[in-house]
């Protein structure tokens, strides 16, 4: 093949590539079409020195395994031929892999020209050629000797390859599709009793908006709760302070089978009570063994663990032991909807515009829907190497979890600006590293295709200095959350862009590097939703889910049309079927609710959207009740002024304030009734008319 080495002349580079069939055995691949995990060798290697020295301490080896989880490794010197707990070293078997070994310099070298005859360099062994389960010895210098025994890991998988549900989430549905078919036979008034094929899924998708989102919430599920639609609902997803609601009511696994007014005054209580306790140094000194406890179980600490601390003490009266697979115990006889908390993976020096990547947590799974890779709830945060768990770290405590999913302190200054600004993307353009396709206009000679499924040639010219140096203080995330990668060393298929799944939630510009992608890297940046959309949909909109019906509870500020907007412009994008937005000149005048539905789209959701607004509220107490001239002030409700007691920011509320919107948020479920009433029979509607049809 031949290369112009200068397109104005005439000079070529001539390479030849000559291709040999390896001695060894075909590999064994695990793939689910996007990611590829390799077969994993253990290599169990230890030291024997060969002289005894008195008074003299054996100096450690340096061992080094390319391409290894472990990486590098002190060895001790032992006087045994055998050792009891030898050094070990996880690493892709067919990665053609070398080992390193060397003494550590001592500090007392003089390092001068006399003493150098005596100084040798490491020792290398490739290891591919290691024969599995026999010993093998490996002379280090004179007086030492390495042990080593590569042994096959098992083919067996820690991290699930696949984009289907996982069989636990399979199970719940089955059980709770038995009591959302009673609850819509009792809330529809039907005559009959619904098959199981006829029972739609119905969720409630809930935005961010900290102590507002968690207090408004509250009164919306209290709204659904007497009007029997609770009982409906198999998914809740939420994001920033809706996970707080969340995280609160399943501590109790028949929750939403309870009156949630015990819930609403217990919640009233902390918002209203005084944050200040929880800054008394006391106080922040167990907080600092807290932390230190952390940090000696393997977590990478950083400002979100502290938050998550602080909204512990704030929000509750004692530590709190739940974990997220603790609420199992809330799904297991399909009594309440499933909750689903979403995030986002970023990288620290890359704007969100041009990598973010959707992280779901379930009490089931965490995963990653582009990859079709998921984890066991309780092992996130452990250490993984190819699928394979390396490291077992104690699952994080509730808290831990709230301070990840409202993360507020880990937007950088592109996104305050963004949060603040219209004019964002001139300084996203202006510090990012242009990408040009040259398919066109290519540099080099045309590669002949032998398949079709291959990657796009581009050219990617880094940004000056000083637009480096912008871009890394603009996107440098000071408070990020860090969590062990659970991708670590899978490789992407090399048709991965092409597979349906990925390219389903292919929506940035390094989707296409696939060394830039996040099997690549050793820990995930972990941020809030909002940062890019304020809003859970992502979790609902997988096919796997097939959701017939979504309630949007929305709580964000500013614009309560923009998260619907923004879902609907990146659903038109993606090509996932969702309600085409018909809100354009409503958004400064909205109504209570709005009913949405694509009927040209039969994979499309319904969705009910409720904006937070207050509009007849001021005028009616209750749907159909008139307040009184002396009532009309409890009407009175700010909630985006400039004044208002409702500002992200702010903790603490006022009693009244609180009943101001909990009601608020009540009220507007309960006038909207009929709608609700009409999107659930549209739902029931929709599912027998699809099963009359057949898979299509």
């Amino acid at each position: 093949m031949k290369f112009p080495l200068n397109p104005e002349g005439t000079e070529e580079l001539e390479v030849e590539f000559l291709l040999e069939r390896s001695p060894s055995p075909p590999e064994a691949l695990i793939t689910n079409g996007v990611l590829v995990a390799r077969q994993v060798s253990c290599l169990e290697v230890h030291a024997e020195s060969r002289r005894r020295r008195k008074n003299r301490k054996m100096k450690d080896l340096l061992v080094t395994v390319s391409e290894s989880y472990e990486h590098t490794q002190r060895v001790s010197r032992c006087l045994e031929p055998c050792c009891p707990s030898p050094a070990c070293f996880h690493y892709p078997k067919y990665f053609q892999p070398r080992m390193q070994v060397e003494v550590p310099k001592s500090q007392w070298s003089c390092g001068l020209c006399c003493c150098s005859h005596k100084k040798k360099g490491p020792v290398c062994q490739s290891l591919d050629c290691l024969p599995d389960g026999q010993p093998v010895r490996l002379p280090v210098g004179e007086s030492c000797e390495l042990h080593m025994k590569s042994i096959p890991c098992p083919q067996t998988l820690d991290v699930r390859l696949g984009f289907s549900l996982c069989p636990a989430e399979l199970e719940f549905l089955q059980k709770r599709k038995a009591v959302v078919a009673k609850g819509l036979k009792q809330v529809l008034q039907l005559d009959g009793d619904l098959q199981m094929d006829e029972v739609p899924l119905i969720a409630i998708m809930a935005t961010g908006g900290g102590t507002r989102s968690m207090t408004a919430m509250y009164g919306h599920l209290l709204g659904l709760q007497k009007l029997d639609i609770l009982n409906c609902a198999s998914y809740i997803t939420g994001l920033s302070g809706a996970t707080w609601t969340m995280a609160t009511l399943y501590r109790d696994p028949n929750w939403s089978s309870k009156s949630l007014e015990p819930a609403v005054f217990e919640a009233r209580r902390h918002v209203v009570k005084d944050k200040m306790p929880a800054l008394f140094p006391d106080q922040l000194f167990q907080f600092q063994e807290e932390l230190r406890q952390r940090s000696q179980e393997g977590y990478r600490v950083t400002f979100t663990d502290f938050w998550g601390l602080l909204m512990e003490a704030c929000l509750g009266d004692e530590r709190n032991e739940c974990k997220l697979s603790d609420q199992r115990a809330a799904l297991c006889h399909g009594q309440n909807p499933l909750p689903i908390y979403l995030t986002i993976n970023v990288k620290d020096d890359v704007s969100n515009q041009d990598f973010r990547e959707w992280c779901e947590f379930s009490p089931y799974e965490v995963g990653m829907q582009k990859y079709g890779a998921f984890i066991p709830s309780e092992l996130f945060g452990s250490e993984f190497f190819m699928g394979r768990l390396m490291r077992r770290i104690p699952e994080s405590r509730m808290c831990y979890m709230l301070g990840l999913w409202s993360s507020i302190f880990s937007l950088n200054l592109l996104d305050a600006w963004n949060l603040s600004h219209t004019s964002e993307e001139f300084f996203h353009r202006w510090t990012r590293e242009r990408v040009h396709d040259i398919e066109d206009e290519p540099l080099l000679p045309e590669v002949p295709r032998c398949d079709a499924n291959v990657l796009d040639t581009t050219v990617v010219i880094p940004g000056s200095w000083l637009s480096s140096t912008f871009r890394s203080i603009l996107t440098h995330r000071a408070f990020v959350s860090q969590f062990h990668n659970f991708l670590r060393g899978l490789q992407l298929h090399t048709d991965y862009v092409q597979n349906g799944h990925f390219s389903m939630w292919k929506d940035t510009v390094l989707d296409g590097f696939p060394n830039q992608l996040t099997p690549s890297v050793s820990h995930l940046c972990l941020l809030d939703t909002a940062f890019f959309v304020n809003s859970s949909y992502p979790p609902l909109l997988r096919p796997e889910r097939k959701v017939d019906l979504i309630i949007h509870l929305n709580y964000c500020a500013g614009s309560q049309a923009k998260p619907m907007k923004q879902t609907c412009e990146y659903c038109s994008v993606q090509n996932i079927p969702f309600p085409k937005y018909e809100l354009q000149g409503e958004e400064e005048n909205l109504k209570e609710c709005y009913l949405m539905e694509n009927s040209q789209e039969p994979d499309s959701p319904i969705v009910i959207f409720f904006p937070l607004i207050n509009d007849t509220f001021q005028k009616y107490k209750a749907p159909g009740v008139e307040r009184s001239p002396e009532e009309l002030e409890q009407g009175q409700v700010d909630i985006y002024g400039p004044q208002t007691a409702y500002a992200t920011k702010e903790l603490t509320y006022t009693e009244a304030a609180f009943d101001k919107l909990v009601k608020l948020s009540e009220y507007n479920i309960l006038n909207n009734k009929d709608k609700l009433l009409q999107a659930l029979r549209l739902a029931v509607e929709k599912k027998k008319r699809l099963k009359t049809q057949g898979p299509s």
